[in-house]
């Protein structure tokens, strides 16, 4: 599994769009962070750029690199080697190479201008978020054969997680106004690892009272050591579930 690993990573680096990729988050970052003149505010920026950009490359570009690797995969699928281990290698080493992207287009300016709690966080969602929807990416490639449906499948995807849920969010919470919030607005926001990733940074930068009721009840919620703990479970089961189907689903597929 390693070697294949190793394959993947090197081929995918040696391409050109992990590196256009590095190259736009790292000047976007640097110009962010010089701006505004204050690192809070850079902060804040760079958060919106990443929820936007990272899931919608991480899902495109996982799409499309497992059609193209699919004669590949078939003839590693032929050798005596298990399928679980063949995909998980791919999914790895996609996601290692735009983590190594990430770690240099945003976590260099981040370290360099902001190296704070504020600043590892939205590191380490960045990552995660790298990884979720790698995940999402390969689990909807196994189940569309066609190349077309599948990519068509990861855009419907970063729709509804980075535009369409905080809608139907917002419609739920008004009609069920009359009722408790707390636990519905937390499941709710556990249904987008985008929205729990933002929710995270936001409240280590102490901006929650800008957000009035929200934001005090997501501080309540969220605000703790066993909150943190919560969230940061959440998005590993967002990692996990989507791993454990679309190795499911490879292992059944007829190649």
């Amino acid at each position: 599994m390693l070697r294949i690993v190793q394959y993947v990573v090197g081929d995918i680096l040696r391409g050109k769009i992990v590196l256009g990729y590095t190259g736009f988050l790292l000047v976007a970052s640097f110009g962010l962070f010089n701006l505004g003149g204050d690192t809070t505010k850079g902060l804040i920026g760079l958060l919106s750029l990443v929820l936007l950009v990272v899931p919608l490359v991480s899902l495109v570009f996982a799409t499309v690199h497992f059609y193209n690797s699919y004669e590949f995969i078939e003839l590693l699928a032929a050798q005596p080697l298990h399928r679980s281990t063949l995909l998980l290698a791919q999914i790895f080493g996609v996601a290692l190479a735009l983590t190594a992207a990430l770690l240099v287009g945003v976590g260099l300016p981040i370290m360099l201008y902001a190296p704070t709690a504020t600043g590892f966080t939205l590191i380490a969602v960045s990552l995660m978020l790298s990884f979720v929807f790698t995940a999402l990416a390969f689990l909807a490639a196994v189940l569309a054969r066609d190349k077309a449906r599948g990519v068509g499948a990861a855009l419907l995807l970063w729709f509804y997680f980075a535009l369409l849920h905080d809608g139907l969010t917002l419609y739920a919470l008004f009609l069920l106004e009359d009722f408790p919030l707390e636990g519905v607005s937390l499941g709710l926001l556990s249904l987008n690892p985008i929205d729990l990733a933002r929710v995270l940074v936001l409240l280590q930068m102490d901006v929650s009272a800008l957000m009035g009721y929200t934001g005090a009840m997501m501080k309540e919620l969220l605000g703790t050591g066993s909150g943190v703990a919560f969230a940061a479970a959440v998005l590993a089961g967002w990692i996990a579930v989507p791993l454990a189907a679309a190795v499911w689903v490879f292992r059944r597929k007829d190649l």
